[in-house]
């Protein structure tokens, strides 16, 4: 099956949010109404997590790389010898889907299996050389896509966005 061009796919979703829905009503496309500066924070962070995740996974596509894929390659990389638990804790997936994720990488060769050294009923996942290189390729992509998401940004206002999404993590966390 081919995939479609992010314009014609773009295209659509415009053409689609502009017109009204089936009861009369119009939908407000991205950036408008609720779905704008009026909306509730909440909704306005899922809004721009479903963005960036959908032009990730066009981004990676021809690498064969999901973002999921991309985010366990990238915890494996900063955290070599995690568990699939850890994993899934750290990617916010669930330890049925990484299970997937790790036996797809791990037959493609990209990570591998070592036992605990104490114990032995934990495995722990590191990246290959193919691993590692993979996730080069894919970097270089997203680091282009961050650079787009913040475009517009001066080094301070990047840098408070950047606390403030921590923060958020960091306080919600203990909830």
């Amino acid at each position: 099956m081919s995939r479609k061009t992010a314009t014609i796919t773009r295209s659509k979703n415009a053409r689609k949010a502009a017109a009204p829905a089936d009861n009369g009503v119009r939908v407000p496309a991205p950036g408008e109404g609720k779905r704008g500066e009026q909306g509730y924070l909440g909704y306005l962070l899922r809004q721009a997590h479903a963005a960036v995740r959908l032009t990730m996974e066009r981004t990676l596509a021809d690498l064969g790389v999901t973002s999921p894929q991309f985010a366990v390659l990238t915890m494996l990389n900063a955290y070599p010898g995690l568990s699939g638990a850890d994993v899934a804790r750290l990617t916010f997936l669930t330890p049925q889907t990484v299970g997937v994720i790790i036996r797809n990488l791990e037959r493609d060769g990209a990570i591998e299996m070592t036992p605990h050294p104490i114990h032995g009923r934990i495995q722990q996942w590191t990246l290959t050389s193919r691993g590692s290189t993979l996730l080069k390729a894919c970097r270089e992509r997203v680091i282009a896509l961050e650079k787009r998401l913040a475009r517009g940004l001066d080094s301070k206002a990047e840098i408070a966005i950047r606390r403030w999404l921590a923060g958020i993590a960091a306080e919600l966390q203990e909830d």
